[in-house]
């Protein structure tokens, strides 16, 4: 059985209230759960220390179990020092940038590169100076 840490949302419309959870990774999002491990109310202020609360016990015997955190919980993990900040992954929807962007980065990288060789070229004719006297 595929375990799985993460949010499982309850409140009223347009006001979110998320119960961090260990789920089998089969079952639906708001159903049946294993064990509740803490909250998280994206309504509070970012300071609050009330936004997010979880069993840090419990969330390494979790861990330690195999249990996998979705993308968020890992954040909010890292972010308690739990675990290693996750990997930045490419947004499949955010897809690759145009063909003007591109130009430009592909300028900028032009630029750096001359800017570079010429920085080279000047330390090598310094040398060059101060060898000759």
């Amino acid at each position: 059985m595929a375990l799985k840490i993460r949010l499982a949302r309850g409140g009223a419309k347009k006001r979110p209230y998320y119960r961090i959870v260990v789920a089998d990774s089969r079952a639906a999002r708001d159903g049946g759960f294993i064990e509740r491990l803490g909250s998280f109310n994206p309504l509070l202020a970012k300071d609050n220390e009330q936004r997010l609360t979880f069993n840090t016990e419990r969330m390494q015997y979790w861990l330690q179990q195999g249990a996998q955190p979705t993308d968020r919980v890992a954040k909010f993990l890292a972010s308690a020092e739990l675990i290693a900040a996750p990997a930045q992954k490419n947004n499949p929807i955010q897809g690759k940038p145009k063909a003007k962007a591109q130009e430009r980065i592909r300028a900028a990288q032009a630029a750096e590169e001359a800017a570079a060789a010429a920085a080279a070229k000047a330390a090598e004719e310094a040398n060059a100076a101060e060898a000759s006297e």
